[in-house]
């Protein structure tokens, strides 16, 4: 099931908001957790039973680390165990197959009988869900958070819906004080469906209208350079607001709950580094790098040759991370190298000033390395680089034509003014560096009275009508509408991410 089908639009999101508005707080943790494993089970029921035991077993781990106590060497072993078998699940499930292939391409070069393996089915979000738990018992682990003795809860938080499977990666010590005690207001549920529309509509209108022209350039066998820039610039497009899409509707369903997720992207293509990109882009993901894997490599500490090390080692394992291909762990290793030569080039992360130079080349950068993350292989990716840098004919090619409709080009402009106009906005209004992710207090929400200037809202500006902000989640509404007939008109299309 996925949030862009009539199924869940239209039957299990009513249902489940209606029982969960009428039962009593007492039930609501509960409540959450069965609509989550029946959302989950409805791709495959036999899965269900590995992400229950991945649970059970990481919280038992977290009892036993809670129990031996802060950093001391039992709870160093418990948590050891805990890493261990989680990344031993994770590998193989995701791994196994691509492992099998790389050894039978090697051995098959010496004349040797290739070993038979039965394909592998990746199990959908195990990738997230993982995650969540090695945070959890790490957080236990470090004192940031008191191993839960509610299984319930502990279970709600990694199986919630709205962000299970392509997150954002959530953190159990961020959502503790949430599951235990959470504001539902009409002006929070409001914000929630308005957040969630848009991410509809990012998805829908945009996202989905995009793939069928990157796909398109993608697939061809003899791509002329327009072929390619084209196909290059519809994928950067189109991965942003399919993922960007699903992170508004996962924080949008939990607004409706009452919960409040951590903001998952940020303008990403407005950055002028690499560095800054990432503090843009999949912010759930690069901070769980950054706290979990970077600092556990030793992070800036033993000096400047290690930290350039562990910069790149991190990324290397974030782009495997995202699939058993070579092409993710370029693209890893891609991003790895840029930040560590931004470190050492000393390059400020949080620029004040636009510079039109230092945007161009990161964007440039970031390009070029979403076209080996989307490429099947590295056949696929080398012919698109030559493609892109032969400098030959910048005019589509017959079948690079055949399929592109007026209402593609004109999707793909409008996308890229959306992003130019919203991130200038957000560049000059909310500088990166005063914007670190915090989450607002409980049930508050966008929409305020107008307040006087020290003072308390008066009865005139109580009333006041807010017409900018009515205009807008009328067009809103009116497009959410649009995107459901669309929707019902085209052919499933799942979100880019659940493949991680």
């Amino acid at each position: 099931m996925v949030f862009s089908s009539n199924v869940f639009l239209f039957l299990f999101l009513p249902i489940f908001l209606g029982l969960y508005y009428l039962s009593g707080n007492r039930y609501r943790n509960l409540l959450l957790l069965i609509a989550s494993y029946i959302f989950y089970a409805w791709w495959r029921v036999d899965f269900l039973a590995l992400f229950a035991g991945v649970t059970v077993f990481n919280y038992w781990i977290g009892l036993r680390i809670g129990a031996a106590g802060v950093r001391t060497q039992a709870a160093r072993r418990w948590l050891t165990l805990g890493v261990v078998v989680d990344l031993c699940v994770l590998g193989y499930f995701k791994y196994a197959n691509f492992g099998v292939d790389s050894l039978n391409a090697i051995i098959s070069q010496f004349g040797m009988q290739p070993f038979v393996l039965t394909h592998i089915l990746l199990p959908i979000g195990i990738s997230f869900y993982i995650f969540e738990s090695i945070s959890y018992i790490v957080d236990v682990y470090r004192g940031d958070t008191p191993a839960t003795h509610n299984l319930i809860d502990f279970a709600a938080f990694v199986a919630i819906f709205p962000h299970l499977i392509a997150g954002p990666v959530l953190r159990f010590r961020d959502l503790v004080d949430q599951f235990n005690h959470r504001t539902h207001t009409l002006d929070k549920f409001s914000e929630g469906c308005t957040r969630f529309m848009q991410g509809f509509i990012k998805k829908v209108f945009i996202a989905d209208t995009l793939a069928i022209v990157a796909d398109h350039c993608f697939a061809l066998e003899n791509p002329s350079t327009g072929d390619a820039w084209l196909g290059a610039l519809a994928y950067t497009a189109q991965l942003y607001f399919d993922f960007s899409g699903y992170s508004d509707m996962a924080i949008g369903l939990g607004l409706m709950m009452g919960f409040r997720f951590m903001e998952n992207f940020k303008q990403p293509y407005i950055s002028q580094s690499i560095t800054e990109f990432w503090r843009r882009w999949h912010i759930s993901l690069s901070t769980w790098l950054r706290d979990y894997l970077y600092i556990s490599l030793g992070g800036n500490r033993g000096g400047t040759f290690k930290t350039y090390r562990n910069l790149f080692l991190t990324m290397l394992l974030g782009g495997l991370w995202h699939g058993a291909n070579f092409t993710y762990v370029i693209w890893g290793a891609w991003h790895g190298m840029w930040l560590a030569i931004e470190r050492a080039l000393g390059i400020d992360a949080a620029p004040h000033r636009f510079n039109p130079l230092k945007w161009a080349t990161t964007f440039l950068l970031v390009v070029l390395g979403w076209v080996i993350f989307r490429a099947e292989n590295l056949d696929v990716a080398l012919r698109m680089y030559q493609a892109m840098f032969s400098f030959g004919d910048w005019r589509l090619s017959e079948l690079g034509a055949a399929n592109l409709t007026g209402l593609q080009i004109a999707t793909l402009l409008l996308a890229y003014a959306t992003l130019a106009v919203c991130g200038l906005y957000d560049f000059y209004r909310h500088p990166l560096d005063s914007r670190a992710p915090k989450a607002k207090a409980a049930g508050q929400a966008g929409g305020e009275p107008v307040t006087l200037q020290g003072g308390a809202p008066t009865a005139s500006a109580a009333l006041t009508f807010d017409w900018p902000r009515t205009l807008l989640r009328a067009a809103i509404l009116a497009l959410f509408c649009a995107s459901i007939l669309k929707l019902s008109a085209q052919s499933y299309s799942p979100f880019l991410y659940f493949q991680f």
